[in-house]
């Protein structure tokens, strides 16, 4: 009984932690060349809305995911022009862009919604893993495709952050974008790059849920994941292979606040990833064994010339 729990907790960790995970190394790329973007839960809504409607209208769920794809990444480029051109407010820029993908998805979702659809993305049984000896038939048989998509994101994340010369363009341009400017880099157009490929994965988070998880439209379905994937920025210290854990971690916690439901107060189990990232915090600011490690010029505009 208590391996059977356990196995159905790990499960449904994971199909949890696949939108939390790509949502989190999209903010996680931005966060990395100084840009913070707090419309993840707005793109999120935005890519599972569009997601939706392509795939219904297409019969092509991975058609609805490159859409959902790209309109993450429209409304981050929006983002970008004001944080990085305009040089706006970047935290008052992203709650905006989360006010306006909620309100828009709720305007335009109306008529899809409670609509099954006919066509969710396939499941994916990787061989080797279905194998495992106990936890393998019961956690790893019938996920979606998308997670180990995302297994596989992260990994090519921390070598192209730390073994390739752009991926360390972009770390410079987050710690100190005059002396990356002084060597050549172009630090307006990597801070672009990243913030779009943010809003995309983004989107791909948001099309997850609509397409594979539960193939179907709610409004407000991404039920405040957008949030917790940047305390999971934070949590794995801006580290791709970390956030993969946090990912797992945090998914966790968000299926058992539904499972212990009338033993415990499902609002205590969802508050959770934040009450850690807080004592994460908390730990860092005290020098703690904990280093927090975030981008030197995280939040702060780029002006040539400046100092």
């Amino acid at each position: 009984m208590v391996e059977d729990w356990l196995v159905a907790t790990l499960a449904r960790g994971l199909a949890f932690a696949a939108p939390l995970l790509f949502a989190a190394l999209g903010e996680l790329v931005a966060e990395r060349s100084g840009v913070i973007n707090l419309g993840v839960e707005g793109m999120m809504i935005l890519g599972a809305l569009m997601a939706f409607v392509v795939a219904d209208a297409s019969a092509s769920p991975w058609l609805g995911v490159l859409a959902a794809a790209g309109v993450g990444a429209l409304a981050a480029l929006l983002h970008a022009f004001f944080a990085v051109t305009l040089r706006a407010n970047q935290y008052v820029s992203g709650l905006a862009l989360t006010m306006v993908g909620l309100g828009l998805s709720g305007l335009f979702g109306r008529a899809y919604a409670g609509k099954p659809l006919a066509h969710p993305l396939p499941k994916w049984d990787v061989p080797l893993l279905k194998e495992l000896p106990w936890i393998g038939p019961g956690v790893f048989e019938g996920q979606s495709a998308l997670l180990y998509l995302g297994l596989l994101l992260a990994l090519g994340l921390s070598v192209f952050l730390h073994q390739t010369r752009p991926g360390i363009h972009l770390r410079s341009v987050g710690e100190n974008p005059a002396a990356a400017d002084a060597l050549g880099v172009n630090v307006y157009l990597v801070r672009y790059l990243a913030v779009v490929f943010g809003g995309a994965m983004a989107g791909v988070a948001g099309a997850y849920l609509s397409v594979a998880y539960r193939p179907s439209w709610t409004e407000g379905m991404t039920a405040g994941m957008g949030w917790i994937a940047l305390a999971i920025v934070i949590f794995a210290a801006w580290e791709p292979l970390r956030a993969v854990l946090a990912a797992f971690l945090f998914g966790a916690f968000y299926h058992l606040a539904y499972r212990f439901q009338g033993v415990l107060p499902p609002e205590f189990l969802k508050m959770t990833p934040y009450l850690f990232t807080i004592l994460f915090l908390v730990l860092s600011a005290l020098g703690k064994s904990v280093r927090l490690g975030a981008p030197e010029a995280l939040g702060r505009p780029y002006v040539r010339g400046e100092r």
